[in-house]
């Protein structure tokens, strides 16, 4: 089955409807298969959100316009692979000091709503979070659960040296002071997700990470975000959760439809019909749809 057969197998069971409707079910779902998922990274210098960036994503980098909100530009980057794209929003680190966290705050309320997840890199040996939890809680308190900590360098968690290099595994002892660090992080932020730690450059526990990251998407960027991985991380569990998403995804369109007033019962009834079956349909299609 070709790209064209597969849209056309979820666009052929909404002839039954009213072409009002049609039209307006059809459009949704068109503008949801071509949805691009926006991701905002943030953390401090030295964090390694770019590393982190290259490891998870490939495809073309093109620059996107910045947003000219303060002093600083928020850099947006967007990455294309095949006929799907996600744009990567590389927002400045808190910290720095007073005057520009002052500036920040204006940019973040400003970019966040805009975002459908925020990937918080943050360094495994940084001990120094006063400034980002007070940031985190007058700034994104109502963004908190579109946040995902990542917690990066783990190979540098004392005693480093413990690093076991054939295994590509922290030490028992390494082990254990990452997750005393991911606890103080679950104490301190009290995060809407689970806590992520990961070692960019040994790769350690990306694939974990990236399983994690797919279940706090919203439901229509889980597969365009999914074309944008590197194929060592588009496993099959990563696929299973954009294709489930993605039937949940075109599910929500119908719903919407259907719960317009001026809709008769008669005809809401149909639309229940037809949404069940282009649902099915949705997932079964979805490999030659986003691969």
């Amino acid at each position: 089955m070709t790209k064209f057969e597969g849209l056309n197998a979820i666009e052929k069971p909404l002839a039954s409807l009213p072409p009002t409707i049609c039209n307006h079910i059809l459009k949704r779902l068109r503008s949801l298969m071509q949805y691009e998922p926006v991701i905002g990274i943030m953390g401090k210098t030295g964090a390694g959100k770019s590393s982190l960036c290259n490891a998870l994503f490939q495809g073309e980098v093109t620059p996107v316009s910045d947003v000219n909100a303060c002093t600083r530009d928020v850099l947006r980057l967007r990455l294309s692979s095949g006929d799907h794209s996600l744009i990567l929003v590389d927002l400045p680190g808190v910290g720095e000091s007073e005057q520009r966290d002052e500036e920040y705050e204006y940019l973040y309320r400003k970019v966040l709503p805009d975002l459908d997840l925020i990937l918080w890199v943050i360094k495994a040996d940084d001990r120094a979070f006063s400034v980002d939890e007070r940031f985190y809680r007058r700034v994104m308190s109502d963004h908190q659960q579109r946040v995902l900590f990542v917690v990066n360098q783990a190979d540098k968690i004392e005693p480093c040296h413990e690093w076991n290099a054939s295994s590509n595994a922290p030490s028992p002892l390494q082990l254990t002071n990452i997750v005393t660090k991911l606890d103080s992080i679950r104490q301190l932020f009290s995060p809407s997700h689970p806590v992520c730690a990961v070692s960019v450059r040994t790769e350690w526990n990306l694939p974990s990470m990236v399983e994690t990251m797919m279940c706090c998407l919203p439901d229509r960027a889980t597969s365009p975000l999914a074309t944008q991985l590197h194929g060592r991380l588009c496993s099959e569990p990563v696929k299973k959760q954009a294709r489930e998403s993605f039937g949940d995804a075109v599910g929500e369109v119908f719903d919407t439809a259907e719960a317009a007033s001026f809709i008769p019962s008669a005809l809401k009834a149909v639309i229940r019909s037809v949404r069940e079956t282009v649902v099915s349909v949705a997932r079964a299609v979805w490999d030659w749809i986003f691969f």
